[in-house]
């Protein structure tokens, strides 16, 4: 591989410098890292030639001001639930922005990364696809009023109601409404006043004008809402699964476990037993990856992304819960083994599959550095 590769990401965080390491292990050249908060000011310049790979523009709080600090307005703090529509179009010009530049090819496609930001598209795609995915309501949501009515009228008395353009499982809420008009709203939203904040500590709400509150401020950002599927589960804890798929083969795969309807391991999830997982499944787990692969598929343009699997009981089974364009951070997890990326971490795989591909199809090349704006 001989072209220039630059990463769009934030400096220092570790996504660009696992990256770095993984490169440098390989035999490969120090990437040179392009900053979110150059590209969102317009304060950059990239040389023809350049292999442009892009890293989420999360966990900086100068760039997630940038995105969505406009829609919030004075009331800004980067624990803010809200503005997410806000970020999602900030993000998705300045990849179209990109994308324009001569000479410049992304390692992925935005209108892809579009849809995978975007649950709603993303559900719709990966079911006429035939993907197996939750059954979900069509369309907005306007807020809790009329989120109330749709469930009754489809039935669906368990759901995760989660915005249409979140990550982190910011927002999400999985909702229950039990006998005699019982409500039970389990998220890590903290209601304050008119506003929602991020909490690393999961809140149960069953006021119903608290749950009302909640739905009303999310909806105008984009709600996307789906059935709550009961898991399978290890150790007496609900497990699912992050599958890395890298140029359409599953490479890397995670147990994430929680006495949590979320997994996520920021929210008290913890990473579980691939090999107990792998005897559950039995015969049916290369059936878990395949379906993985599958909704990878979906996104032929995009050489990564990270597949959120959920195992129904008893783990013979699976639907797909979201299709991420960065889950690939998984520190210290290498390769399943007997696959391509046996030994290898997330990156290393990536660049393994981009070394491989730069093999089968050569391409002009360009030695430049990377300059700054005048």
């Amino acid at each position: 591989m001989t072209q220039q590769l630059t990463v769009l990401g934030n400096p220092g965080h570790r996504r660009v410098t696992l990256f770095a390491a993984a490169a440098r292990a390989g035999g490969l050249p120090e990437p040179a890292v392009l900053p979110w908060l150059d590209v969102l000011r317009g304060g950059y310049r990239l040389p023809t030639g350049t292999l442009l790979r892009i890293e989420s523009p999360g966990e900086e709080p100068l760039v997630d001001e940038l995105l969505r600090g406009p829609a919030l307005g004075s009331g800004y703090a980067p624990t803010r639930v809200e503005g997410t529509a806000g970020w999602y179009a900030g993000v998705l010009t300045a990849l179209r922005g990109l994308a324009a530049q001569p000479g410049v090819r992304l390692l992925g496609d935005p209108e892809e990364i579009a849809v995978m930001f975007d649950k709603r598209r993303a559900h719709a795609l990966l079911a006429a696809a035939g993907v197996p995915v939750p059954r979900a309501l069509d369309g907005t949501v306007s807020g809790w009023a009329e989120l109330r009515e749709r469930l009754a009228d489809a039935g669906l008395h368990r759901v995760f109601v989660k915005p249409a353009h979140g990550s982190s499982a910011s927002g999400v809420m999985a909702l229950e409404f039990g006998p005699r008009g019982r409500l039970l709203a389990t998220t890590s939203v903290e209601l304050a006043g008119d506003r929602l904040h991020n909490s690393l500590r999961v809140r149960r709400y069953r006021a119903e004008h608290e749950v009302a509150a909640i739905v009303d401020r999310l909806a105008p950002d984009g709600l996307h809402v789906e059935q709550w599927v009961p898991k399978a589960s290890q150790s007496g804890r609900s497990a699912d699964l992050r599958v890395v798929v890298v140029d359409g083969r599953a490479t890397h795969a995670v147990v994430r476990t929680s006495a949590q309807p979320m997994t996520n391991l920021h929210l008290g999830g913890a990473r579980g037993s691939l090999d107990q997982a792998r005897e559950a499944a039995g015969p049916a787990w290369p059936a878990l990856l395949e379906t993985a692969e599958r909704a990878a598929a979906c996104f032929p343009g995009s050489p990564m992304v990270g597949v959120d699997v959920l195992p129904t009981a008893g783990w013979r089974r699976a639907l797909v819960g979201e299709v991420n364009a960065f889950g690939d951070l998984l520190p210290n997890l290498t390769g399943l083994p007997g696959g391509p990326a046996e030994g290898l971490d997330t990156y290393g795989a990536q660049l393994a599959a981009l070394t491989r591909r730069a093999a089968r199809t050569p391409v002009p090349t360009h030695h430049q550095s990377m300059e700054p704006s005048r």
